[in-house]
């Protein structure tokens, strides 16, 4: 049986007063007595009642909660977001609600309608692959909820942002795999409207153009980040005697692919092909070759998309618009130091 919450109506027939006198001794309003206050307490405890604080805050207008919209929680970068969020809104008083969209439009609409439902005060959103304008967004701003973007970015809704150096980034592993005498390089990337996958290219062509590297056309795919994709993008090119010197993924889910296609065919990693990835999964460190990387340092991304929400709240601001960047950090491993660089 499944056991019955108990209210400020079974409190109330408890002592047989009215629920209103109840909630006012529970918020310790200065007309009811010590007495009866005393009372309701004793109840409480005995009853084991717990408030419905959403219901309270609903009836409020307002609460010390923020959502937070993810692609999907069961990535190790967004669970570091998570944590870094966290830390910063639970020592500020406030709590969060997690969605997720599992890269779907219609579910993140979804979502962020439910988050403006329960009155929450700031939204914190990495979009989904499908969304491509902001009309959803602007739903939150007119509702005059803080909102913050973070890692994938929306760039024409004039709001706060969290990004990576993801163009940066790039160009310092592409510049690495350069360094390391590769000459063949291609490119796994992700859809171009989505502003890190199109600015991890532009890193990628930037660091090419650079040293006077052609960009091979033949060797950029932008539908290459999981890790199939990876495997398969390099099964493709080896099938078609196009095989490149080196690769960078601009995922490691994609990167690991890829290295393990080479592993599967007996090519050698890094003398053969070197192979470098972005994310810094925990795996990077301990698959044999271990992967060369970029570290995004989720955690510090959400504490600082936190602290902007806070800000926005606190000012009350409409128009608040403010953006962090972080610079990723390149951590080279075996798969792409041929000349055994120190690490």
């Amino acid at each position: 049986m499944v056991k019955k919450n108990v209210t400020i109506h079974d409190i109330a027939k408890e002592l047989n007063i009215t629920a209103s006198t109840v909630s006012r001794a529970l918020n310790d309003h200065p007309l009811i007595s010590d007495s009866t206050k005393e009372r309701v307490r004793k109840v409480v405890k005995k009853l084991n009642y717990q408030p419905n604080t959403v219901a309270a805050n609903l009836r409020k207008g307002k609460a010390n909660t923020v959502g937070l919209v993810i692609p999907r929680i069961n990535r190790i970068f967004f669970a570091n977001i998570i944590s870094g969020i966290e830390s910063v809104l639970n020592e500020a008083g406030y709590n969060i609600i997690i969605t997720q969209s599992e890269e779907n439009l219609d579910k993140e609409i979804s979502n962020i309608q439910t988050l403006i439902n329960n009155r929450v005060r700031g939204i914190i959103i990495s979009h989904s692959k499908a969304s491509k304008n902001g009309k959803h967004f602007q739903k939150i701003i007119d509702n005059g909820i803080a909102l913050v973007q973070f890692d994938r970015v929306l760039e024409n809704i004039n709001c706060s942002n969290v990004t990576n150096d993801n163009r940066n980034g790039s160009y310092e592993a592409t510049k690495h795999l350069i360094n390391q005498d590769y000459k063949k390089i291609a490119f796994f990337g992700g859809p171009q409207h989505i502003n890190i996958y199109k600015n991890r290219y532009l890193g990628f062509i930037d660091a090419m153009k650079e040293k006077n590297i052609p960009i091979d056309k033949s060797l950029v795919f932008n539908n290459a980040v999981t890790r199939e994709s990876g495997f398969n993008t390099l099964a493709e090119l080896h099938k078609n005697n196009n095989l490149p010197d080196a690769i960078y993924a601009v995922s490691d889910y994609s990167a690991l692919g890829a290295l393990l296609y080479c592993q599967n065919t007996n090519i050698k990693i890094p003398d053969e092909i070197g192979i470098v990835g972005f994310l810094n999964e925990p795996f990077c460190e301990f698959i044999t070759p271990s992967l060369t990387s970029l570290n995004q340092f989720g955690v510090s991304m959400g504490e600082s998309a936190a602290k902007l929400c806070l800000e926005q709240i606190i000012s009350k601001e409409i128009n608040f618009s403010k953006k962090v960047i972080i610079s990723p950090q390149l951590i080279i491993r075996d798969s792409s130091n041929r000349k055994k660089e120190s690490i």
